[in-house]
């Protein structure tokens, strides 16, 4: 098919195309033990993801007890990145309908990515034992770039296009990070609700809302059919 309105569509990781919660949970909880702190729910580590590792381990150190000080804090973010690497994808998987979205996105000859405030190491480690590496011409970590320039921040972004080639191109994510980076880029975002949106859905800013992966195509396809707004 050659009438999709887009040619590249990115996507954020954590809590976008792959639910991570469960083993994200795993690691801050490995941290907080050495530091004798008490467990935090699932659905409490859910509101820590979303700008990377190191602030994920800052906001569970406040909501425990308060901060450390800046050499125990670096030995935690070393102790919770070890344990994430040896178990980084016992429980997480595609979200419901990903597999079919992404087939259906490649089928229209779409290029797809993955633009993510994780490890870029991590990311690749994923998709590779999750057996997906091959559906992405590109996979951009928070340090792909080096410091400062991961979401939100439209580096990542630019990134992405510069790797895709020609043509338009749209951004999916969960969170604030995602719909303030892709609107720096000059890019339209689909925000999903099943992720781990840091406020509610309606208010990220996104062009648009689904709760489905079901949903995606045909969004994209009315973000980009749709005529521009006269002013």
């Amino acid at each position: 098919m050659t009438d999709f309105p887009f040619a590249i569509v990115g996507f954020d990781l954590d809590g976008t195309l792959l639910d991570t919660l469960g083993d994200l949970d795993h690691a801050v909880n490995h941290a907080l033990a050495l530091e004798g702190r008490r467990a935090v729910a699932r659905d409490e580590v859910r509101g820590f993801v979303g700008g990377g590792a190191r602030r994920m381990l800052d906001k569970a150190l406040l909501a425990t007890g308060g901060p450390v000080e800046a050499r125990r804090f670096e030995e935690l973010h070393t102790a919770l990145l070890d344990f994430y690497a040896d178990n980084i994808a016992v429980e997480t998987r595609l979200f419901p309908g990903g597999e079919a979205m992404l087939d259906a996105l490649a089928q229209r000859g779409v290029r797809i990515a993955v633009v993510t405030n994780k490890l870029e190491r991590f990311a690749r480690a994923i998709f590779e034992q999750l057996g997906l590496s091959e559906r992405f011409y590109a996979i951009i970590g928070g340090d792909t770039l080096g410091p400062g320039r991961a979401k939100p921040r439209p580096d990542l972004l630019h990134l992405m296009r510069e790797k895709g080639g020609a043509g338009a191109a749209a951004y999916v994510g969960d969170t604030s990070y995602d719909t303030l980076a892709a609107a720096a880029a000059g890019l339209p975002c689909v925000a999903v609700s099943f992720g781990f949106n840091d406020m509610a859905p309606a208010e990220l800013g996104a062009a648009a809302v689904i709760d489905h992966f079901d949903e995606l195509v045909p969004t994209l396809e009315r973000i980009g059919n749709a005529p521009p707004i006269s002013r």
